[in-house]
């Protein structure tokens, strides 16, 4: 039996104890739901999740499809999915927001599943990198990555370049297993071994011990994968304190050499390679925009994968309220967003009609200096990557 939002979300009011209240005409405003960590260690991402959103509002001339946009902003605070389920429910049923976005991890996106698919709430996932995320509701999108679509074409990469033995350090949580996973598959499928697969608990500071077993186990590189913050100034500082480098043992990875972070990596981040799908230092007219309109709204902030999926994630809601002409309406905008293909600050992208996830250039980047900044400088593309981690589940 299917049930309308109207009916669902008085079903929420009752469970919350509160009154129902009469139907209200559409309003002109579009109300928009960000949902993201704005305090503590990971406080960064919901600060640029706001950057990203907010400026691409500003570079449409302040209203999309001609609608006024309300921001709603909600703080989880780190991985809480107790928290987010909350904070979603009050936003579907207190705020009622036409359209949500946000979520750095895992945990909090599949915590409210269920949720986006009582509401019928179209919602963009501005981080969480899970490929199995967009199977849980069918109102899920994806403007960031999955781990699978990054890490497939740096395995073949690496196998190329006449590495035989890899260690593979990840931190233990969703995205973390589906790096290990993506990596010791396919770069076994090229002839490779991953000789040691270590997981890293996500609280851990103390990256010693892991950065000696890998110095240990023989391997000629380490892949990792760590939520981005503390946990990767902390890493690489103990790959370079270990001395890795000077062993032979390369640095291979995703986002671990991000832009928010990279200047306080210092020299020491020279040569670090990864495989991503945004850098700042892309070459292309719609990057030149994107950093400029973040620029715009504060000279600050920085152009990296999480002001750049909150960007695209508001061109894809854009688009949906223009199907819509701004009225609630979640399958009309599901139908709109599928298949969507557009040029993003990162290349050319498209929203892939079947997993709802985004298909998109991955680039070889090495960090090196201009300057006196550092840069992930796009070496080599790998062309168009889409999400190989649901076929690998099957």
């Amino acid at each position: 039996m299917s049930f309308s939002r109207r009916a669902i979300t008085s079903a929420l009011f009752a469970a919350c104890g509160l009154a129902v209240l009469p139907a209200q005409a559409q309003a002109q405003s579009i109300k928009v739901g960000i949902v993201g960590p704005f305090s503590g260690p990971f406080a960064h991402y919901g600060a640029l999740f706001k950057s990203g959103a907010e400026a691409y509002v500003a570079s449409q001339g302040g209203k999309l499809a001609g609608k006024e946009v309300e921001f709603i902003y909600r703080d989880t605070g780190g991985p809480n999915p107790g928290q987010t389920r909350a904070l979603v429910q009050e936003l579907i049923v207190k705020d009622k927001v036409d359209y949500l976005g946000g979520f750095v991890f895992t945990p909090n996106a599949l915590a409210v599943a269920p949720l986006i698919q009582q509401s019928q709430t179209p919602t963009v996932i501005f981080n969480a990198a899970t490929s199995s995320i967009t199977e849980k509701s069918e109102y899920f999108l994806r403007t960031s990555y999955t781990l699978w679509q990054v890490t497939v074409p740096l395995a073949q990469w690496a196998a190329k370049q006449n590495l035989k033995k890899v260690v593979t350090a990840v931190t233990d949580y969703g995205p973390g297993l589906d790096a290990e996973a993506a990596f010791k598959a396919e770069f076994g499928k090229q002839g490779g071994t991953v000789v040691e697969t270590i997981r890293m608990p996500i609280a851990t500071t103390d990256f010693g011990p892991f950065v000696q077993r890998i110095k240990a186990s023989g391997a000629q590189a380490v892949y990792t994968f760590l939520p981005g913050g503390p946990p990767n100034l902390g890493f690489v500082k103990a790959y370079n304190e270990n001395g890795l480098a000077k062993a032979g043992v390369q640095f291979l990875g995703t986002a671990e050499t991000d832009e928010f972070d990279l200047q306080k990596f210092g020299d020491g981040a020279i040569g670090l390679t990864t495989a991503f799908h945004y850098s700042g230092a892309h070459e292309s007219p719609a990057n030149k925009q994107f950093v400029e309109a973040l620029k715009k709204r504060d000279a600050n902030v920085v152009a990296n994968y999480a002001s750049v999926g909150a960007w695209d994630g508001m061109h894809v809601i854009h688009k949906m309220i223009e199907a819509t002409g701004g009225k609630r309406d979640g399958a009309k905008a599901l139908a709109a967003a599928r298949g969507l293909q557009w040029e993003s600050p990162r290349g050319p992208v498209r929203i892939d009609p079947k997993t709802r996830h985004i298909t998109q250039n991955v680039y070889l980047r090495k960090v090196e200096k201009q300057g006196m900044q550092l840069v992930n400088k796009e070496v080599q593309s790998f062309g168009p990557q889409p999400d190989f981690g649901l076929d690998a589940a099957k």
